[in-house]
């Protein structure tokens, strides 16, 4: 007799597996169930709450055994708040769990063969908690306060989270500031229904190895926030503040920051310093959330590279061109590309602050902007890449092919897009050498990975 799992079933399951986004994976008769919070080792009782053909979605009743590697979550709003999906699960198994993902990834989507490329595990963090050095918060109303954090999973209601414990200490100080301030002058918060209200984010970047910090507000409104003196004053009181910004994001649009800033104090942007580099970041420009986790990131990029100065490589998709800076200390030269505008202009700043005249830097689309330099003779011997989640694109996996490069060091923050373009390449004659993990977000089920590629006519 088949037994056939149906919605509202009640049964104890295994836990085999977890994904990442934090959900154990139980196949009792087969059957895929997919359980939030479930941990590897687990024995539970759940209720299936959906089914489809091919797998379905339950939810814990009971704990009948615990995992060895499940933990008590230090946070009281893990369960709610969307950010931290492994908080539940010690930190090796997180590590495991997540260097797991990454190389079933390379060898079921990319096609590689286990055998035929290097894995080199996982670069776990030193600091589990404090270790983000920028936050986002949407603001809203909660029980008649002002409050913000963080949206519940799948939906866009706030769960209040002024004491966050993966951000640096000093961002959570901030926001209690911003806090009293908001709810001591009952400043209206931004209705994304009627599009109403003057608040709608609260974003802070700290800078590594400097404590300095720049505090935005983004407002629904052009005019001058209401008693934004007071504000200004209760945040000086901030160690390191660099300087406080509002930000005018008039939009309906779920992007966080607007088009125009004024500063309301001090400076418009803030010094980090990754190893012997320093960087100047502006509100708008991308950079790594995880600083002591990038400085091990970039390190691996560059000992893929094997540069011996003689190179000229291409940064792709660069931001503030941080991974260019530390490749033109071993390298000929460097052109890093990105088509966030800001970003370059925050990029030959850095150049300057450091002293290196071996790097340039263009803005635009990544693929039409390497057509151009094609067309005006440049060339590359090795090309990095570190696009967004989508991975590159296409047009740009096609100039990869025809620019031809010895090598290709892919900087991912997506390792299924990552094998997907593993193997476009490798069908454009790259061959899999090197794979590493490198855990940018301990307590979530985000990865980093960094990927050697070499011509398969190379010596190399």
């Amino acid at each position: 007799m088949i037994f056939i799992i149906t919605k509202n079933d009640c049964l104890d399951v295994n836990i085999t597996d977890v994904t990442s986004e934090g959900c154990g994976v139980a196949k009792p008769n087969g059957y895929p169930l997919f359980i939030k919070g479930g941990v590897t080792g687990d024995v539970l009782n759940v209720t299936v709450t959906k089914t489809n053909k091919s797998y379905g979605f339950a939810k814990i009743n009971k704990i009948i055994t615990p995992s060895e590697y499940r933990t008590e979550p230090k946070c009281a709003i893990a369960d709610l708040c969307g950010g931290c999906d492994f908080m539940h699960i010690d930190y090796c198994m997180q590590q495991k769990i997540k260097s797991d993902i990454v190389k079933n990834n390379i060898i079921r989507i990319g096609g590689a063969d286990e055998d035929s490329f290097v894995y080199e595990g996982i670069v776990g963090g030193e600091r589990v908690f404090n270790y983000r050095t920028k936050a986002q918060f949407p603001v809203g109303m909660h029980k008649g306060k002002v409050v913000c954090g963080f949206y519940s999973r799948k939906s866009h209601e706030i769960v209040p989270a002024d004491n966050c414990l993966i951000q640096n200490e000093e961002i959570n100080k901030a926001v209690k500031i911003f806090l009293e301030y908001a709810n001591k002058y009952k400043v209206s918060v931004y209705n994304e229904k009627n599009h109403t209200g003057i608040l709608r984010h609260i974003y802070v970047r700290t800078g590594h190895n400097t404590g300095e910090m720049l505090v935005v507000i983004v407002t629904n409104s052009k005019k001058s926030l209401p008693h934004q003196d007071e504000l200004v004053n209760s945040l000086k009181s901030l160690e390191n503040l660099k300087g406080v910004l509002q930000n005018i994001n008039t939009e309906k649009t779920n992007l966080v920051l607007g088009k125009e800033s004024r500063i309301l104090y001090g400076e418009n942007a803030i010094v980090s310093q990754i190893g012997n580099l320093k960087f100047t970041i502006s509100a708008e420009s991308f950079f790594q959330v995880n600083e002591e986790q990038t400085y091990k990131l970039y390190l691996k990029a560059l000992e893929y590279a094997e540069l011996s100065n003689n190179e000229t490589v291409f940064d792709l998709y660069c931001g503030v061109c941080s991974i260019s800076l530390f490749l033109s200390q071993k390298a000929k030269k460097v052109i890093g590309v990105e088509i966030v505008e800001k970003a370059i202009e925050n990029a030959k700043q850095n150049a300057r602050l450091n002293g290196i005249t071996n790097a340039e830097f263009y803005a635009g689309d990544c693929g039409k902007t390497v057509g151009e330099l094609i067309q005006k003779g440049e060339s590359a011997d090795v090309v990095v890449v570190d696009p967004p989640r989508k991975g590159c694109s296409e047009k740009l996996l096609e100039f990869l092919n025809e620019i031809s490069p010895k090598k290709i060091v892919y900087v991912s923050c997506n390792s299924a897009t990552l094998a997907r373009d593993i193997k476009i390449l490798s069908q454009y004659g790259y061959k899999l050498k090197k794979v590493c993990a490198v855990d940018m977000f301990p307590n979530s089920g985000h990865c980093e990975a960094v990927a050697l590629l070499v011509r398969t006519d190379s010596s190399i």
